[in-house]
């Protein structure tokens, strides 16, 4: 087949393609999954990095037509909702106070403003790597007060709770943490139990999954028989996941399966989920796109809250308002493309982002305006599978 003798490689290089006999099982399988359910299979890559893979790869160009591959709630810069970057800013404005905070964050836009514009309005506000990094400041630095902005999901919170557990033993309190931890599974049900979220099977994020392991995905089949595949980010890795969970569609059989496992396990990081544990506990939590969503936030438990930046500086915010013609959570919830949003390359761009899933370099719609501007809309997918069908016949 014409369309599968070479893949795009990062970026606008091209090389012949690397895994042939997986690319054409993927269309073999495509197919029967195509023909049990009368259209081409829609699949959420639930994290941002297997989104971003996809458009590096060439693959979500390549299988266009294929398998339609919707966007979810993976990106932690994206699900950060307005209230709690407004948050951010309240601690920045507070004298001596330093934020400190990851770099995709500075720019995310919220109301009329944003961290970035805040900092060049005088607002003490950072860019670190890790909360090592902002722990070392404050140590630094014993005459500020450093917050640390702790975004990110399972994969990241083992490191913010091991920077307070770190800041206590070594009696370092200028240090606190406003958390912003998101946990996916409470995510993923929330998005299958609204009625709204019209795919076929998931993606599963393979960083979150280290943590997590297979089995706390597992619901995914059990309750709301889906097909799911924990997977990684290589082509090899992308394209065994795309292969099992079709596989799954096409036999009818929905099942949760490990494509990572030289990564993932069955139960996941012991130790990670024991730092989380001793230092978190669960708690409502807003989501972009979604609203607040019970028990699918971490918060810091009562024997660390001296580090709880919202205890300690009395941090509180009405919720942000989200009237924008942005439809960022649209995109995070699968609803639509990024090329479906109005605004997407026009009024959007990177250079002039109107919201986070143009920002983040996890972003959908920094990846579609990257690598997949051309990529069809979902409404042609019942077209296409005509085609393709009436092709497997002749």
């Amino acid at each position: 087949m014409k369309h599968l003798k070479r893949l795009r490689w990062g970026g606008d290089r091209e090389r012949p393609a690397a895994e042939p006999a997986l690319l054409g099982l993927v269309h073999e399988w495509s197919g029967r999954a195509a023909d049990r359910i009368g259209r081409i299979p829609v699949l959420m890559e639930v994290c941002g990095t297997h989104t971003t893979a996809f458009g590096q790869t060439g693959l979500r160009e390549l299988l266009d037509g294929v398998v339609e591959l919707r966007s979810g709630p993976g990106c932690p810069v994206c699900v950060t909702p307005p209230s709690e970057l407004q948050l951010g800013a309240a601690a920045a404005a507070i004298p001596g106070v330093t934020v400190a905070t990851f770099g995709d964050m500075l720019r995310v836009p919220f109301g009329s403003t944003s961290l970035e514009r805040e900092r060049s309005r005088g607002a003490a506000v950072r860019t670190v790597y890790s909360p090592v990094d902002a722990l070392q400041a404050a140590a630094l630095e014993q005459s500020s007060e450093v917050v640390f902005l702790a975004v990110g999901f399972e994969t990241t919170a083992p490191l913010t709770a091991a920077a307070v557990i770190e800041a206590r033993g070594r009696g370092i309190r200028n240090f606190s943490v406003l958390s912003m931890h998101k946990l996916i599974p409470p995510a993923l049900r929330t998005l299958l139990g609204s009625g709204g979220c019209r795919v076929d099977a998931f993606i599963l994020p393979g960083h979150v999954g280290t943590v997590t392991g297979r089995r706390a995905f597992s619901f995914v089949a059990a309750q709301y028989g889906l097909p799911g595949a924990v997977t990684g980010f290589t082509l090899r890795g992308l394209l065994l996941g795309l292969l099992s969970v079709l596989v799954c569609m096409a036999k009818n059989r929905p099942q949760v399966i490990n494509a990572y496992r030289g990564v993932v396990c069955e139960d996941g990081n012991l130790l990670a989920q024991d730092l989380i544990s001793r230092v978190f506990e669960t708690a409502p939590a807003s989501w972009r796109g979604m609203g607040e969503i019970k028990a699918s936030g971490l918060t810091l438990k009562g024997e660390f809250r001296e580090f709880d930046a919202r205890s300690r500086f009395g941090l509180w915010s009405p919720p942000a308002s989200e009237h924008s013609p942005c439809r960022c959570g649209d995109v995070l919830t699968g609803r639509i493309l990024p090329s479906e949003c109005r605004l997407f390359g026009a009024l959007c761009t990177p250079t002039r982002p109107e919201g986070p899933c143009m920002v983040s370099a996890e972003g959908s719609c920094a990846a579609f305006y990257r690598y997949g501007r051309g990529m069809r809309r979902g409404e042609n997918n019942l077209q296409c599978w005509t085609i393709q069908r009436q092709n497997r016949s002749s």
